[in-house]
Protein backbone atom coordinates (compact mmCIF):
# COMPACT_ATOMS: atom_id res chain seq x y z
CA UNK A 1 0.00 0.00 0.00
CA UNK A 2 2.83 2.34 0.84
CA UNK A 3 4.31 1.56 -2.57
CA UNK A 4 1.03 2.49 -4.32
CA UNK A 5 0.89 5.71 -2.30
CA UNK A 6 4.46 6.51 -3.22
CA UNK A 7 3.76 5.86 -6.94
CA UNK A 8 0.62 8.02 -6.84
CA UNK A 9 2.50 10.88 -5.17
CA UNK A 10 5.33 10.57 -7.70
CA UNK A 11 2.82 10.96 -10.56
CA UNK A 12 1.60 14.16 -8.94
CA UNK A 13 5.12 15.48 -8.62
CA UNK A 14 5.16 15.13 -4.81
CA UNK A 15 8.28 13.56 -3.37
CA UNK A 16 7.90 11.74 -0.02
CA UNK A 17 11.18 10.94 1.64
CA UNK A 18 11.27 8.13 4.14
CA UNK A 19 12.55 9.44 7.49
CA UNK A 20 13.28 6.18 9.16
CA UNK A 21 11.48 3.25 10.74
CA UNK A 22 9.24 3.72 13.79
CA UNK A 23 10.74 2.05 16.85
CA UNK A 24 7.26 1.08 18.02
CA UNK A 25 5.44 -0.27 14.94
CA UNK A 26 8.54 -0.93 12.80
CA UNK A 27 6.97 0.76 9.76
CA UNK A 28 8.51 3.50 7.67
CA UNK A 29 7.97 7.09 8.72
CA UNK A 30 7.02 9.45 5.90
CA UNK A 31 5.45 12.49 7.60
CA UNK A 32 6.24 13.97 10.99
CA UNK A 33 8.87 12.20 12.98
CA UNK A 34 9.98 12.17 16.61
CA UNK A 35 13.62 11.48 17.26
CA UNK A 36 14.40 10.37 20.80
CA UNK A 37 16.47 7.81 22.68
CA UNK A 38 18.55 7.35 19.52
CA UNK A 39 15.50 6.13 17.58
CA UNK A 40 12.73 7.48 15.35
CA UNK A 41 9.02 7.27 16.05
CA UNK A 42 5.67 8.14 14.61
CA UNK A 43 4.42 10.97 16.90
CA UNK A 44 1.38 8.92 17.88
CA UNK A 45 3.61 5.98 18.77
CA UNK A 46 6.02 7.89 20.99
CA UNK A 47 4.13 7.21 24.20
CA UNK A 48 4.75 6.62 27.92
CA UNK A 49 5.73 3.01 28.48
CA UNK A 50 3.36 2.86 31.46
CA UNK A 51 0.21 4.91 30.78
CA UNK A 52 0.52 4.94 26.94
CA UNK A 53 -0.27 8.64 26.72
CA UNK A 54 1.40 10.44 23.82
CA UNK A 55 4.47 12.29 24.96
CA UNK A 56 4.54 14.74 22.06
CA UNK A 57 6.72 17.68 23.02
CA UNK A 58 6.38 17.03 26.76
CA UNK A 59 9.35 16.32 28.98
CA UNK A 60 9.98 12.63 29.48
CA UNK A 61 12.31 10.36 31.41
CA UNK A 62 14.16 7.30 30.14
CA UNK A 63 14.44 4.01 31.99
CA UNK A 64 16.08 0.94 30.44
CA UNK A 65 15.61 2.43 26.97
CA UNK A 66 11.90 3.16 27.49
CA UNK A 67 10.27 6.62 27.68
CA UNK A 68 8.06 7.58 30.60
CA UNK A 69 5.93 10.63 31.28
CA UNK A 70 7.06 12.68 34.26
CA UNK A 71 4.24 11.56 36.57
CA UNK A 72 4.65 7.84 35.93
CA UNK A 73 8.42 7.95 36.12
CA UNK A 74 8.32 9.53 39.58
CA UNK A 75 5.56 7.19 40.75
CA UNK A 76 7.46 4.13 39.58
CA UNK A 77 11.13 4.95 40.10
CA UNK A 78 11.76 8.07 42.21
CA UNK A 79 12.89 7.44 45.82
CA UNK A 80 10.06 7.60 48.36
CA UNK A 81 10.05 9.81 51.41
CA UNK A 82 10.04 7.73 54.60
CA UNK A 83 7.67 10.24 56.23
CA UNK A 84 4.99 11.00 53.60
CA UNK A 85 5.69 8.15 51.14
CA UNK A 86 5.55 10.67 48.30
CA UNK A 87 8.10 10.65 45.48
CA UNK A 88 11.16 12.82 46.03
CA UNK A 89 11.56 15.04 42.96
CA UNK A 90 14.34 17.38 44.04
CA UNK A 91 16.69 17.46 47.00
CA UNK A 92 16.86 14.30 49.04
CA UNK A 93 18.14 13.50 52.52
CA UNK A 94 19.44 9.96 53.01
CA UNK A 95 19.62 8.88 56.65
CA UNK A 96 18.84 5.79 58.73
CA UNK A 97 18.99 3.81 55.46
CA UNK A 98 15.95 5.72 54.20
CA UNK A 99 15.21 8.69 51.95
CA UNK A 100 13.41 11.86 53.05
CA UNK A 101 12.20 15.16 51.70
CA UNK A 102 14.46 17.70 53.46
CA UNK A 103 11.40 19.35 55.05
CA UNK A 104 10.21 15.97 56.36
CA UNK A 105 13.44 14.96 58.07
CA UNK A 106 12.87 16.32 61.57
CA UNK A 107 13.01 15.35 65.24
CA UNK A 108 10.54 12.57 66.04
CA UNK A 109 9.71 14.25 69.35
CA UNK A 110 9.60 18.04 68.91
CA UNK A 111 9.14 18.18 65.12
CA UNK A 112 11.95 20.70 64.54
CA UNK A 113 14.35 20.29 61.64
CA UNK A 114 17.93 19.49 62.50
CA UNK A 115 20.56 22.22 62.71
CA UNK A 116 24.32 22.08 62.95
CA UNK A 117 24.21 19.49 65.75
CA UNK A 118 22.80 16.88 63.38
CA UNK A 119 20.64 14.14 64.83
CA UNK A 120 20.75 11.14 67.14
CA UNK A 121 19.07 7.81 66.41
CA UNK A 122 16.97 5.69 68.75
CA UNK A 123 14.86 2.74 67.59
CA UNK A 124 15.34 3.85 63.96
CA UNK A 125 13.90 7.30 64.68
CA UNK A 126 15.81 10.60 64.45
CA UNK A 127 15.96 12.98 67.43
CA UNK A 128 17.53 16.38 67.99
CA UNK A 129 20.29 16.46 70.59
CA UNK A 130 18.16 18.20 73.21
CA UNK A 131 15.30 15.70 73.04
CA UNK A 132 17.56 12.68 72.70
CA UNK A 133 19.38 13.56 75.90
CA UNK A 134 16.17 14.45 77.72
CA UNK A 135 14.46 11.21 76.70
CA UNK A 136 17.23 8.61 76.64
CA UNK A 137 20.44 9.80 78.34
CA UNK A 138 21.05 8.56 81.91
CA UNK A 139 19.95 11.10 84.52
CA UNK A 140 22.18 12.36 87.30
CA UNK A 141 21.21 11.08 90.75
CA UNK A 142 21.88 14.55 92.13
CA UNK A 143 20.40 17.13 89.73
CA UNK A 144 18.28 14.76 87.59
CA UNK A 145 19.66 16.36 84.42
CA UNK A 146 21.05 14.28 81.50
CA UNK A 147 24.63 13.04 81.76
CA UNK A 148 26.55 13.75 78.56
CA UNK A 149 30.19 13.36 79.65
CA UNK A 150 32.20 11.75 82.41
CA UNK A 151 30.21 10.44 85.34
CA UNK A 152 30.46 8.56 88.61
CA UNK A 153 28.57 5.35 89.27
CA UNK A 154 27.52 4.85 92.88
CA UNK A 155 24.45 3.87 94.89
CA UNK A 156 22.89 2.23 91.83
CA UNK A 157 22.88 5.54 89.97
CA UNK A 158 25.05 7.75 87.76
CA UNK A 159 26.20 11.20 88.85
CA UNK A 160 27.89 14.24 87.37
CA UNK A 161 31.24 14.47 89.16
CA UNK A 162 30.30 17.89 90.54
CA UNK A 163 26.95 16.54 91.82
CA UNK A 164 28.37 13.62 93.77
CA UNK A 165 28.76 15.50 97.06
CA UNK A 166 27.37 15.28 100.58
CA UNK A 167 23.63 15.79 100.44
CA UNK A 168 23.73 18.17 103.42
CA UNK A 169 26.92 20.24 103.28
CA UNK A 170 27.43 19.92 99.48
CA UNK A 171 31.14 19.28 99.98
CA UNK A 172 33.06 16.71 97.89
CA UNK A 173 34.17 13.53 99.62
CA UNK A 174 37.72 13.44 100.91
CA UNK A 175 39.52 10.40 99.56
CA UNK A 176 36.34 9.31 97.79
CA UNK A 177 34.82 7.90 100.99
CA UNK A 178 31.11 8.47 101.47
CA UNK A 179 28.27 7.02 103.51
CA UNK A 180 24.92 5.83 102.21
CA UNK A 181 21.77 7.03 103.91
CA UNK A 182 18.46 6.23 102.22
CA UNK A 183 20.15 6.00 98.83
CA UNK A 184 21.90 9.38 99.08
CA UNK A 185 25.61 10.08 99.73
CA UNK A 186 26.73 11.82 102.91
CA UNK A 187 30.04 12.77 104.46
CA UNK A 188 30.87 11.03 107.72
CA UNK A 189 29.74 13.93 109.90
CA UNK A 190 26.32 14.33 108.34
CA UNK A 191 25.79 10.61 108.03
CA UNK A 192 26.19 10.27 111.79
CA UNK A 193 24.05 13.37 112.28
CA UNK A 194 21.25 11.58 110.40
CA UNK A 195 21.69 8.53 112.63
CA UNK A 196 21.99 10.57 115.81
CA UNK A 197 25.50 9.27 116.46
CA UNK A 198 27.39 12.57 116.63
CA UNK A 199 29.03 13.48 119.90
CA UNK A 200 27.13 16.44 121.37
CA UNK A 201 30.43 17.70 122.78
CA UNK A 202 32.84 17.66 119.83
CA UNK A 203 30.31 17.14 116.99
CA UNK A 204 32.31 14.24 115.60
CA UNK A 205 31.20 10.68 114.98
CA UNK A 206 30.90 8.37 117.96
CA UNK A 207 32.36 5.04 116.86
CA UNK A 208 33.33 3.27 120.07
CA UNK A 209 32.23 3.64 123.67
CA UNK A 210 29.72 6.35 124.28
CA UNK A 211 27.51 7.86 126.91
CA UNK A 212 23.85 8.48 126.13
CA UNK A 213 22.32 11.27 128.13
CA UNK A 214 19.69 13.96 127.61
CA UNK A 215 18.66 12.21 124.37
CA UNK A 216 22.16 12.72 122.96
CA UNK A 217 25.39 10.78 122.64
CA UNK A 218 28.81 11.76 123.96
CA UNK A 219 32.34 10.45 123.82
CA UNK A 220 33.08 9.59 127.46
CA UNK A 221 35.85 12.23 127.58
CA UNK A 222 33.49 14.87 126.19
CA UNK A 223 30.70 14.31 128.69
CA UNK A 224 31.80 17.08 131.06
CA UNK A 225 30.31 19.53 133.50
CA UNK A 226 29.06 22.57 131.69
CA UNK A 227 30.58 24.84 134.32
CA UNK A 228 33.90 23.38 135.51
CA UNK A 229 34.42 21.26 132.38
CA UNK A 230 35.56 18.27 134.40
CA UNK A 231 34.67 14.84 133.07
CA UNK A 232 31.57 13.45 134.62
CA UNK A 233 32.79 10.17 136.08
CA UNK A 234 30.54 7.17 135.71
CA UNK A 235 27.98 9.32 133.99
CA UNK A 236 26.63 10.79 137.24
CA UNK A 237 25.38 14.30 136.66
CA UNK A 238 22.68 16.85 137.32
CA UNK A 239 20.74 18.43 134.50
CA UNK A 240 19.61 22.05 134.18
CA UNK A 241 18.36 23.72 130.99
CA UNK A 242 19.41 20.70 128.99
CA UNK A 243 23.01 20.97 130.25
CA UNK A 244 24.92 18.50 132.46
CA UNK A 245 26.61 19.59 135.70
CA UNK A 246 28.67 17.83 138.30
CA UNK A 247 27.10 17.65 141.77
CA UNK A 248 29.28 20.40 143.28
CA UNK A 249 28.75 22.92 140.46
CA UNK A 250 25.04 22.25 140.38
CA UNK A 251 24.77 22.93 144.13
CA UNK A 252 26.80 26.16 143.81
CA UNK A 253 24.76 27.42 140.89
CA UNK A 254 21.28 26.14 141.63
CA UNK A 255 21.27 24.75 145.18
Amino acid sequence: MLGNLQASMDKQGVTATQKGVCAACHKPIVGQVVTALGKTWHPEHFTCAHCRQELGSKSFYEREGQPYCEDDYHKLYSPRCAYCNGPILDKCVTALELNWHPEHFFCAHCGKQFGQDGFHEKDSKPYCRTDYLALFAPKCGGCAKPITDNYITALNAQWHAECFVCRDCRQPFQGGTFFDYQGQPYCETHYHAKHGTLCAGCHKAVKGRCITAMHRKFHPEHFVCSFCLKQLNKGIFKEQNDKPYCHNCFEKLYG
